[in-house]
């Protein structure tokens, strides 16, 4: 037993460490604001699906916690802690639902009420200046909100593909080595 529970928490260190290392680059790659945060969380996809979601959240702490303190990004770290982070591993919970319909509702609720406390969270805390948020005399946030609407969906696909991926392509060749 001791065996199987050294290998859980190497699999999630060693997962941990490289969500954490993408998270770490948001300071290298200005663009990585919001494109990182999304690909440190799915990451802990395989945390998910190899030993359940309460290892995937131990996980998620950490990777939270340390890129709070190392991280140069903090935006990033807002969105990753906020939302990216959490939702991979969430929407396995979401998806038990029944009804499709209840699902959607769910997801774009649970988008809805992270990103715009993300956004306060930035704003109040991070104390960034309304005038970063100006482009030509318009309020951008809510471009960024309807955008993230439209965008959604499309994210909410690619986490299922990449579970699908992972489970029929990398999950046999990377327990094969245990």
């Amino acid at each position: 037993m001791a065996k199987k529970d050294s290998f859980r928490v190497a699999f999630c260190g060693l997962v941990s460490a490289l969500s954490l290392v993408i998270m770490l680059m948001t300071s290298l790659i200005p663009v990585g604001t919001y494109s990182f945060p999304v690909l440190a969380g799915v990451l802990l996809v395989a945390v998910v699906i190899e030993f359940g979601w309460k290892w995937a959240l131990a996980a998620f702490a950490a990777v939270s916690l340390l890129s709070a303190f190392l991280a140069g990004d903090k935006e990033a770290v807002v969105y990753f802690t906020a939302f990216f982070g959490f939702y991979p591993i969430i929407k396995s919970c979401i998806e038990r639902l029944r009804s499709r319909a209840v699902q959607y509702i769910i997801k774009y609720a649970v988008f809805n009420v992270c990103i715009i406390a993300a956004f306060f969270v930035c704003k109040l805390i991070l104390m960034i200046p309304d005038s970063e948020f100006t482009i030509g005399g318009f309020y951008i946030p809510w471009v960024f909100l309807i955008a993230g609407e439209i965008v959604f969906p499309l994210y909410d696909a690619f986490v299922t593909i990449l579970v699908t991926n992972y489970i029929i392509r990398v999950r046999d060749r990377l327990f094969r080595m245990k």
